[in-house]
């Protein structure tokens, strides 16, 4: 997949970005992430990012908000830039980030918006911003694991459009949607490159699907 025309060029990604901290929810280089956002702060922060450049970091809290205080965050997120908005007539925003690069969290910014802000370290993911690569992966393992993965999750799939979807993008589309925990998505955002992550993330299937999950185990994240 080439880079989209609007995408900024890695030496103008911004030095801070606001960031949208979410439980279980993973955004990766190229992928697409739909979001339904309500909270009065996360409007402000969507209406910022789309008056400058459009870019928000999606990161994993490593606990949950308790009283107001801001919980720690994971080192590392992804940056995704707004490529479609729409509102609705109760008070939300529909919005779709395209994954651009990951970051590393350098420190965090006061704001006066609510929401929270970040100085992000881009300069181990340069590689990122590259046309998309397909991984080296043993692709018959990888659909193993997967129609054994969703079994076991009692999941369901459109088995013609996975068998042809290309590597790069299937993979992509995997890590990003299957309900794996947080650790395990934390896992395949941090993988050093896409054949590493495929490597993790046949591995995750496969464990899954050998103990899946009971459907009363409070760390099962669905989304």
């Amino acid at each position: 997949m080439s880079r989209h025309p609007f995408d900024p060029d890695f030496t103008a990604l911004p030095r801070s970005i606001p960031v949208f901290p979410l439980t279980g929810v993973l955004l990766l280089p190229h992928g697409k992430l739909p979001l339904n956002v309500f909270e009065p702060r996360y409007l402000h922060m969507v209406q910022d990012a789309l008056a400058s450049d459009r870019i928000i970091g999606m990161i994993q809290p490593q606990e949950d908000e308790r009283d107001g205080h801001a919980p720690a965050l994971y080192r590392t997120g992804c940056a995704g830039r707004i490529v479609s908005f729409s509102e609705t007539d109760d008070g939300r925003y529909l919005i779709t980030l395209s994954g651009l690069c990951r970051f590393d969290v350098a420190s965090e910014v006061a704001t006066t918006r609510g929401y929270r802000r970040v100085v992000p370290s881009w300069d181990a993911y340069a590689a990122d911003m590259d046309e998309e690569q397909a991984p080296e992966l043993d692709r018959a393992r990888l659909l193993k694991a997967v129609e054994a993965y969703f079994k076991a999750q009692g999941l369901s799939a459109d088995w013609e459009a996975i068998k042809s979807t290309p590597d790069g993008r299937l993979l992509v589309a995997l890590a990003m949607v299957c309900p794996f925990g947080p650790s395990e998505k934390q896992a395949l955002l941090e993988a050093g490159d896409t054949t590493r992550r495929a490597e993790t993330l046949i591995a995750l299937m496969e464990m899954a699907a050998i103990t899946p999950p009971s459907a009363d185990d409070p760390s099962r994240v669905r989304h």
